[in-house]
């Protein structure tokens, strides 16, 4: 599908998409753009230190098995694994217990070997800390996210704000999914065009300049506009 600009100052979309390829173009005058991605998150528990660990295979937390150390915190979440560990993420920190701004989500358990696959690469030399959710930490999580992309974009009279949310959020959050994408509403306000989807992961720099990371269950926005 191709959407052509009306106007010449107007940023236009064009979308070409098939069964196995997806092409977004952009057709405007040069563009400035904006990006914020945060989680809301909230942590509990003493942070562990990665003892063992092979690409995004997690086998030991403080010497211990991952999973037997993962399933003492859950308790009675741990019968629902691997399902119910999109309820709580690790939020990965350095070595200095410093947080990098990257979560990690369960994406598989393994009983023989104690281990868990998370969504993604994990620092061998970090620590780990688990975190649990909290619908209202979400909806600001994702009004923080929209706040640095429009930061960036130093209030531009047009945007256009694509939206990626995790999925597993969209399941923590129920029938109060819709608040997070109001907030970012609320933000950019009604000169801005909202458009977007649910994803297993988010890519995108934690701060400007930085470089871009894989992301989980967060919201990250990317804002465009005209110069």
């Amino acid at each position: 599908m191709v959407v052509p600009s009306k106007k010449p100052s107007r940023l236009a979309l064009m979308v070409c998409a098939t069964t196995r390829l997806s092409l977004l173009a952009f057709v405007a005058k040069p563009l400035r753009f904006g990006h914020g991605s945060f989680g809301g998150w909230e942590p509990f528990g003493p942070a562990r230190k990665v003892t063992r660990c092979a690409n995004n295979v997690l086998f030991e937390l403080d010497g211990e098995p991952a999973l037997e150390v993962y399933k003492r915190y859950l308790g009675d979440h741990a019968k629902g694994l691997p399902a119910s560990g999109l309820l709580f993420p690790f939020a990965m920190l350095g070595e200095d217990h410093s947080a990098i701004g990257l979560i990690r989500t369960i994406l598989g358990v393994d009983e023989a070997s104690g281990s868990l696959t998370l969504a993604g690469e994990i620092n061998p030399n970090g620590y780990l800390k688990l975190m649990h959710a909290s619908t209202d930490k979400l909806v600001n999580g994702a009004e923080s996210a929209a706040e640095a992309a429009a930061e960036m974009l130093n209030n531009p009279s047009e945007s256009v704000a694509i939206l990626v949310s995790c999925v597993g959020r969209k399941l923590v959050m129920g029938n109060r999914v819709d608040e997070e994408v109001e907030a970012v509403g609320d933000v950019f306000g009604s000169k801005a065009t909202l458009t977007g989807f649910y994803s297993y992961g988010e890519i995108s720099p934690f701060t400007p300049g930085a470089s871009c990371k894989l992301h989980n269950q967060t919201m990250t926005i990317t804002c465009l506009s005209e110069i």
